[in-house]
């Protein structure tokens, strides 16, 4: 099996290229290697390479800035993947697309499956929506998979965040009132490549997956598992005080969903894939220290 992997410098483009090895050929780029917003660039990457899968780990995730950098948010996640779709549909390949809770309105009572109606709230979640629908029309053998809340050893985001915050602060405000499935991005590239690899050996199962971390918690309550890991493991003296705020006291450029627990149900029946544990991951705190 050959594969295209983009955006291999990211979370889950790192995960991607470890857990390739030895199980497939693959060419890995990044924005520098290959620029997806370029159309011919891509074209010629997969007539070249050849791929039978293509994963697309790019995007632009800058959540508050794509608010002002919109014409950069709708190149990078949805021009790009529009121009890897056509290209993979040229080839014959199979594209696995990276998506995002966003692309929900945030308000539901209960838990977001894949039918139900997209309202994204900023142009993050527009350009993600945009880039799953550009996938869907460009190519008949697709998975678009949603996912939320990343954090991995590699690259920024809230786990580091909060490693930093725990040793420089004694006390922190943690917004509490948004809720969602921490995902580890490790086991993003797992169920993809366990997706890829069924894909490959004949499985047809196109469509849009549900893929992210069990429990469900709240950013305050995520924290202070971040913390009392962290002191469990040495990492940190002490649990700094943690203070749920609302997310109106923390105001930001982008809205952000209230409810971003997404139902994983389809990806296990179908895949055999289960929710990522957030829990587990955490147990090697060390290796997330900056």
């Amino acid at each position: 099996m050959k594969v295209l992997v983009t955006g291999c410098k990211g979370q889950v483009g790192h995960c991607l290229v470890e857990q390739l090895q030895g199980k497939a050929e693959v060419l890995a780029v990044d924005a520098k290697e290959l620029d997806i917003t370029h159309e011919q660039a891509v074209i010629d990457t997969v007539n070249t390479f050849k791929p039978d899968v293509i994963i697309n780990a790019a995007a632009y995730t800058a959540v508050d800035r794509a608010e002002t950098e919109i014409e950069l948010s709708y190149k990078v996640n949805s021009d790009g993947p529009k121009y890897l779709a056509q290209a993979a549909q040229s080839v014959g390949a199979t594209i696995l697309h990276i998506s995002t809770d966003y692309v929900f309105e945030g308000n539901k009572d209960g838990l977001y499956n894949e039918e139900d109606e997209t309202n994204p709230q900023g142009v993050y979640g527009a350009s993600k929506l945009a880039g799953e629908q550009a996938v869907i029309k460009a190519c008949d053998k697709y998975i678009i998979l949603r996912t939320a809340w990343v954090f991995c050893n590699h690259g920024n985001n809230f786990v580091k965040t909060m490693l930093r915050l725990g040793q420089e602060r004694d006390a922190l405000s943690i917004v509490g009132d948004q809720f969602g499935g921490p995902t580890y991005a490790g086991d993003i590239a797992a169920a993809l490549i366990n997706i890829a690899l069924q894909s490959h050996a004949g499985k047809e199962a196109w469509g849009v997956y549900h893929f992210s971390g069990m429990p469900h918690v709240s950013w305050c309550q995520f924290a202070n598992t971040i913390f009392n890991q962290a002191v469990k493991q040495n990492v940190l003296e002490k649990v700094p005080k943690l203070i749920s705020i609302a997310t109106h006291q923390y105001p930001t450029p982008a809205k952000r969903p209230t409810n971003s627990t997404l139902d994983c149900h389809k990806i296990e029946s179908t895949f055999g894939i289960k929710s990522s544990n957030w829990q587990k991951a955490l147990i090697k705190i060390k290796e997330f220290q900056a």
